[in-house]
């Protein structure tokens, strides 16, 4: 495959742009730790939402997503559209305190949630916890998509992929800063979009698709399309659906979908101009990542398998892939290669452009944890601000070669998924309840950590060597949640609470809504001024309804079924007026 002219100038075009507005936002940005990091906390919430919703469009999303539609069907998805009901719980009850939390990073909740040398301990190693280790981890799925892709359009290997990507990327980013990064994010939203829609159409315009109808007609769909798994099929059921809806959202750890909030979004959080912006932007973000964008990457994956049935077909489509890297999420980039001149050079952009929005975002966030949270606390505590911001940039470089490093051992986008759900498995439950619960304590969150991690490592590397049988992703998943949490809550009680003073300072400053501080005997009562929780939860209600119903709706309006598809459409727009209503009941601003 190779690019035609109008192709690399559209290419050209958009990376020019890309870098200009990086070079614009770089005085602004080498100002303050507080701009490179949170762009002055003045951002509007139509700016922040979008930037969420960028940063998680990634170029190994659709790949993700091709995977899971092959392997599994469209019902597949639900592994990850059960994080919907962890966003709008993030929300209605948690967007608001962080931002009124006022600290820098998400990990400088700790320092005033405990107290002591404990506290300070988790602050550190949760900043290289998160901010090296799960970081590099989600940067080299994303870069090991961008090399498939590379290899696919670009003929490229994987080496040339790692190193011109990353290059570019981390040039940027140590320039351009928080500004630099939200506002390209912007346009970098709009060109993915425009890319997957024009993917999509191109895809269902092969002849041997034939059209909507031809694809949703073909026999090697059978099986693939419904909407829900084959609740017949308890143990794939269970698996799916059963397991992400019931326990995974809200007891799992991942990025982008923390339990209570957390990373990238917590920074975007914590950048609002106040706690309605704040809010906004959380609630914009999860309609569009879960309502607006799956579709067209779900039809590129349903038409690849009339395509490329098989992977053997991808391996003789492009015989000069690496055949370890030859899995099915590599059948989104196959299907690039139909698109016609010019079109191919937009949709690449667009994928250069998800590509540098995730990227660009967790350098960003990971330096972020390396200097306010590990650098400036524990080493060098009163260098003045270009330094930090110096030393941030420095921070960024070691990142993006760390990520590029192990994108080239990872071989597909779910072996990354699975290892980062199976980590984070049990300590979500820690992250929602730690605000408005008074005995959460350090101890419970370093335990939960520990014990999750340990769990992870067993299943990893220890299970299988001792001669067990293979246990399913999804039981592991429930079996790691269960430790965890029998874990840190009884760590939880057999150590002592946090000092009246830290739990008072916390209180005050946050403000939580119900009656979680009253058993700590400090005379903690809730704020009667204050919005209280049953108008959050029929939101958080309305908003997951508002969601599903909208993915439904789409899903049966391609499929044909008019009568579902406005049936579902009626029970969307329904649960919108309900949340507009309810909506005043929880502003505080």
């Amino acid at each position: 495959m190779r690019l035609s002219a109008l192709d690399w100038w559209v290419i050209i075009g958009y990376g020019t742009f890309v870098l200009s507005v990086g070079l614009y936002f770089a005085r602004k940005a080498g100002n303050q730790s507080e701009d490179f990091f949170l762009g002055g906390r003045s951002m509007p919430w139509w700016l922040l939402g979008t930037s969420m919703v960028a940063t998680t469009f990634s170029t190994d999303t659709p790949n993700l997503v091709t995977d899971l539609v092959r392997t599994g069907g469209v019902s597949q998805n639900w592994i990850w559209w059960a994080f919907a009901i962890t966003g709008m719980c993030t929300v209605f009850f948690y967007a608001q305190l962080w931002r009124r939390s006022g600290i820098l990073t998400d990990v400088g909740f700790y320092e005033i949630r405990y107290s002591g040398r404990p506290a300070a301990f988790l602050r550190g190693f949760r900043a290289v916890y998160l901010g090296v280790f799960f970081n590099v981890m989600i940067m080299a799925t994303v870069t090991l998509a961008a090399i498939k892709i590379g290899g696919v359009l670009l003929g490229a290997s994987k080496y040339q992929v790692v190193l011109v990507a990353a290059s570019v990327t981390a040039l940027y980013s140590a320039t351009a800063g928080f500004w630099g990064v939200v506002v390209t994010d912007l346009l970098l939203f709009a060109v993915a979009m425009a890319g997957s829609l024009a993917a999509a159409y191109y895809a269902v315009s092969q002849p041997e698709v034939g059209g909507l109808v031809g694809l949703f007609t073909h026999p090697a769909l059978e099986g693939k399309l419904s909407l829900l798994p084959d609740f017949s099929d308890w143990h794939t059921a269970t698996a799916v659906f059963i397991i992400p809806v019931a326990v995974q959202w809200w007891s799992t750890w991942y990025p982008g979908a923390e339990p209570g909030g957390g990373g990238y979004i917590a920074q975007r959080m914590l950048a609002a101009k106040d706690e309605s912006h704040a809010l906004k932007a959380t609630l914009w973000f999860n309609i569009a990542h879960y309502a607006l964008r799956p579709w067209p990457w779900i039809i590129v994956a349903l038409a690849s398998l009339i395509i490329y049935p098989s992977l053997d077909s991808i391996q003789a489509a492009f015989p000069h892939i690496d055949p370890s890297i030859v899995r099915h999420d590599l059948a989104y980039p196959a299907m690039l290669v139909f698109l016609p001149s010019g079109i191919l050079g937009m949709v690449v952009a667009s994928l250069a452009a998800a590509y540098m929005s995730t990227i660009s975002t967790h350098l960003n966030w990971g330096a972020s944890y390396i200097v306010d949270d590990f650098y400036r606390r524990f080493f060098a505590p009163d260098r003045d601000a270009r330094h930090y911001v110096t030393v941030g940039r420095i921070a960024t470089v070691g990142l993006i070669v760390l990520a590029g490093a192990l994108s080239l051992w990872l071989e597909n986008a779910l072996q990354a998924f699975q290892i980062l759900l199976q980590i984070g498995a049990g300590t979500g439950l820690v992250f929602l309840l730690r605000w408005f619960w008074w005995r959460i304590n350090v101890w419970s969150e370093l335990s939960a950590m520990l014990i999750s991690f340990l769990v992870a490592f067993y299943f990893q590397f220890v299970h299988g060597a001792l001669g067990f049988a293979p246990m399913d992703g999804s039981l592991q998943l429930v079996v790691g949640v269960l430790v965890t949490t029998i874990g840190w809550v009884t760590v939880t009680f057999l150590t002592p609470p946090v000092d009246a003073e830290t739990l008072t300072s916390f209180h005050k400053l946050i403000r939580p809504m119900g009656s979680g501080w009253k058993g700590a005997g400090l005379g903690l009562e809730a704020d009667p001024d204050m919005p209280g929780p049953s108008a959050a939860f029929l939101a958080w209600f309305l908003g997951c309804v508002v969601i599903y119903g909208a993915v439904f709706a789409t899903g049966y309006t391609l499929y044909g079924q008019v009568g579902l598809a406005v049936t579902c459409s009626i029970v969307a727009g329904l649960a919108a007026i309900g949340l507009l209503k309810t909506f005043p009941r929880i502003r505080l601003n």
